[in-house]
């Protein structure tokens, strides 16, 4: 018979109080826990309902980026179609499906989970799950009314040289990427 261990043993901090700081898009929370020794600690975060991503891959391997400007940083990047859920318990799937028509106005006839992971957990606790959409029909995009975007196609092989050089520095493009790589390799 074999003890299953506890992950959390000696880890987990317990709430204790809610703080919201601010409510919008996203709310930014400042919770008080109490620590495994039992001290209390205030823990700052990013209340966030999630996002989706897809790569969408064309019939010679090619992938549909789109190249917007990011404020944070300054910059003007290349991503994969992606957003934010609109709610918790919001369906991932239909809104990969609706993001991918919104930002490159292709419909895919196949959309499949490709992972899902936690781009930042030391201050938020959004989760975002990757697809990729592959029998891509083109269309109009119809982004929204604050997304400017343009529509780049590359062959993964370029793709891939931009993110070895660092040109590609956006985590859920690299992860997309790498995981498809993978998904590749094993065929």
């Amino acid at each position: 018979m074999s003890v299953k261990k506890d992950k959390h043993a000696g880890l987990r901090e317990n709430f204790h109080k809610k703080r919201v700081m601010y409510t919008g898009t996203v709310n930014f929370r400042a919770d008080t826990v109490t620590l495994p020794n039992g001290k209390k600690a205030t823990r700052a975060f990013m209340e966030h309902p999630g996002a989706v991503a897809v790569l969408p891959v064309l019939p010679d391997g090619s992938i549909i980026f789109v190249r917007q400007f990011r404020y944070p940083v300054n910059e003007a990047t290349l991503e994969i179609p992606a957003g934010k859920l609109n709610f918790i318990g919001d369906k991932p799937l239909a809104r990969a499906k609706a993001e991918l028509k919104e930002e490159t106005g292709y419909t895919a006839a196949t959309i499949k989970p490709l992972i899902s992971f936690w781009p930042t957990t030391a201050f938020s606790n959004e989760v975002l799950h990757v697809f990729t959409a592959t029998g891509l029909k083109g269309g109009k995009p119809d982004p929204d009314d604050d997304e400017f975007l343009n529509t780049e196609i590359l062959p993964f092989d370029k793709a891939w040289t931009l993110l070895e050089k660092g040109l590609i520095m956006d985590a859920k493009t690299i992860i997309a990427l790498q995981a498809w790589k993978i998904k590749l390799l094993e065929k």
